[in-house]
């Protein structure tokens, strides 16, 4: 099987955007493939936290990754600071990094811009995602638009070390979202849904309550024509809606617009919210049972053990390949 790898910084509650764009996506994918999923709570720290919020998010995410369907019989689940593999093969990326290319990374231009001073973690935040992946010998790794260039790198770098000290690292392949449902923001449907969207009644959280659900739906922008079509260029709010009830229940877009035949948005509104609830309460009575159980803790010990070894592993050559204390190459 190959090896696929993915991590998500533990900041903030998972959207619904994200659980339809990715994280069933990844349900679906570790059926057919070795999966890694990582927690990469050291890449958070590149800007300023709150400690108690980041340790409630490291396991609060953890505890909806396995509600959502990842199977730690099937997957890899781990915290990334668990592993210390990661930062010190972060090293080494650094090392064969070039400073010139990592200023040229558009997330490290955006988030530096206008500051009067920046983490040199933020700099060298791609060198540690490279570690992150290169460590598991990967062969893809599934992205939106805005990491393609991280991956790039990735790329770049497994191929100057290979290069330099030996074939040791395999050069990871970027698997694009296939053109399924891309969620919008409910205020605003012409942004994506955003878990840092300073409106919270623009996005859904996967743990919102049935009554927060409700009103944000009941609320979200729709136009004043009070037909329910799907035309996301001049009915960008209606059609965001409809997207969200066809990935959640399967149902073709075409069938749903002639459900809604003759409905004003107000039952359309109260349809979809009901569609979403009913979608999220199972997952959500799933999390309240893991988040502070012994079972979350015995999952994540034995993904911390099961990475550690896959990552030592290739730890052990990328040192012995560059000389690196007193192993040598066989």
């Amino acid at each position: 099987m190959k090896k696929i790898f993915s991590g998500v910084q533990p900041t903030g509650i998972i959207t619904l955007g994200n659980y339809i764009g990715a994280f069933r996506q990844f349900t679906a994918l570790q059926h057919d493939y070795d999966c890694v999923f990582c927690i990469v709570d050291q890449h958070a720290i590149t800007i300023a936290q709150d400690p108690k919020e980041l340790s409630d998010h490291i396991r609060s995410l953890a505890a909806l990754y396995i509600a959502v369907g990842i199977d730690p019989e099937k997957s890899t689940l781990f915290i990334q600071s668990e592993v210390p593999a990661h930062t010190q093969a972060g090293w080494i990326m650094q090392c064969i990094s070039y400073i010139g290319e990592l200023e040229r990374m558009t997330q490290f231009k955006d988030k530096s811009t206008g500051k009067d001073a920046v983490s040199a973690a933020l700099l060298t935040y791609p060198p540690l995602m490279a570690a992150d992946i290169l460590l598991y010998q990967t062969d893809i790794v599934p992205v939106g638009d805005d990491q393609t260039q991280h991956v790039e790198l990735t790329r770049d770098l497994a191929e100057r070390f290979n290069k330099r000290y030996g074939e040791v690292l395999t050069v990871p392949q970027i698997q694009l979202p296939k053109n399924g449902a891309r969620i919008k923001s409910l205020q605003d449907p012409l942004k994506k849904m955003s878990k840092s969207d300073s409106n919270l009644k623009a996005t859904i959280r996967l743990l919102d309550s049935p009554k927060e659900i409700e009103k944000k739906i009941k609320s979200s922008v729709t136009d004043s024509e009070g037909i329910v079509a799907f035309d996301p260029e001049n009915k960008p709010g209606v059609s965001n809606l409809l997207t969200i009830e066809s990935a959640l229940t399967d149902v073709s877009i075409p069938t749903l617009v002639q459900k809604y035949e003759g409905k004003g948005y107000g039952d359309f509104k109260a349809s979809v919210a009901e569609v979403i609830i009913a979608h999220l309460t199972p997952i959500q009575q799933r999390y309240e049972q893991l988040l502070n159980s012994t079972e979350l803790d015995e999952i994540l010990d034995l993904g911390a053990d099961k990475a550690q070894a896959l990552a030592n592993e290739t730890l052990v050559k990328m040192e012995a390949a560059m000389g690196l204390g007193r192993r040598r190459l066989k």
